[in-house]
């Protein structure tokens, strides 16, 4: 099993400062999420092919791997032009992962949940273009229903990816999306099985309890969709549950630390989550 630190709240540590860094608040791995020098958010990468080796032997230095790479596109969306612009993106981003060294991509099914049937004809059609890409390089892409992407519920989200009947592509479950994707973390765990190859740690409140209001959005009857990637124990999350259920699955895959809502805290917030992750783990023997 992977332990990987998610490290966007220091992404303002230089690229080739970033793994010692990680080292040094207690992780072996990273996942590598969105970074401006790097592959920005729903733009083509940024970093050039010297950066992309000198960042490796900073990671051979700092005996740190890189577990994943999530680049996060507009590849499933209703525009064809922004379609194909992803799918650019996405091409380039496979390229650097391969050149990494690293044989995993995470990324979440995006589109629009008010037009999901446009969105999926996008989805097929950029995998259609990615897959036999992905298969060439041997890197396996694990993919999550994110909020406000054309299919969030996570028993959806898995009958998709049993759909694409690809033995590289599997499930993530993300926990601090648990109240935007079905409130079943065990039964989303059980009914994925050997699907399940990921697993994104952080704590959320439930925006379901008090009748809908345990927050108050403006203006009345938004379809914002509000969350909080939190430290474990500040949430709502059942993490014994969840870790029961990881364990009856016979889960050995990765696990990300992914806390964002303390960037004046992240190197606390971050070696709190690794000791949480172990005590967790500790259990199951």
């Amino acid at each position: 099993m992977k332990i990987a630190l998610d490290p966007y709240m220091i992404r303002n540590v230089p690229l080739l400062e970033l793994p010692a860094v990680v080292a040094e608040l207690g992780y072996e791995w990273i996942e590598l999420s969105p970074r401006e020098d790097f592959i920005p958010f729903f733009r083509h990468p940024r970093v050039d092919d010297a950066t992309v080796q000198r960042f490796r032997k900073a990671l051979d230095s700092a005996g740190v791997g890189v577990s994943s790479v999530l680049p996060l596109f507009r590849w499933s969306g209703p525009d064809e032009d922004a379609r194909q612009a992803a799918v650019r993106y996405w091409k380039r981003a496979i390229r650097i992962t391969a050149d990494l060294g690293v044989d995993s991509m995470i990324s979440e099914l995006n589109g629009r949940p008010e037009d999901p049937d446009r969105s999926e004809a996008q989805f097929w059609k950029s995998m259609d273009e990615l897959l036999p890409l992905l298969e060439q390089e041997g890197i396996r892409l694990t993919l999550e229903p994110h909020p406000d992407d054309f299919i969030e519920n996570g028993h959806d989200a898995i009958n998709l990816i049993r759909g694409i009947n690809h033995p590289n592509v599997s499930f993530l479950y993300c926990a601090p999306h648990t109240f935007h994707i079905g409130n079943d973390a065990p039964g989303i765990i059980e009914y994925a099985g050997d699907l399940l190859t990921h697993v994104h740690l952080a704590d959320a409140l439930d925006h379901t309890a008090s009748s809908g209001n345990r927050y108050i959005l403006n203006p009345p009857g938004t379809s914002a969709r509000i969350h909080q990637h939190l430290d474990i124990g500040q949430g709502e999350v059942d993490f014994d549950e969840l870790f029961r259920e990881l364990r009856a699955n016979g889960f050995d895959g990765t696990l990300t630390a992914c806390v964002f809502a303390w960037e004046e805290r992240a190197k606390e917030s971050s070696v709190f989550m690794r000791k949480k992750i172990d005590d967790y783990l500790a259990s199951w023997s």
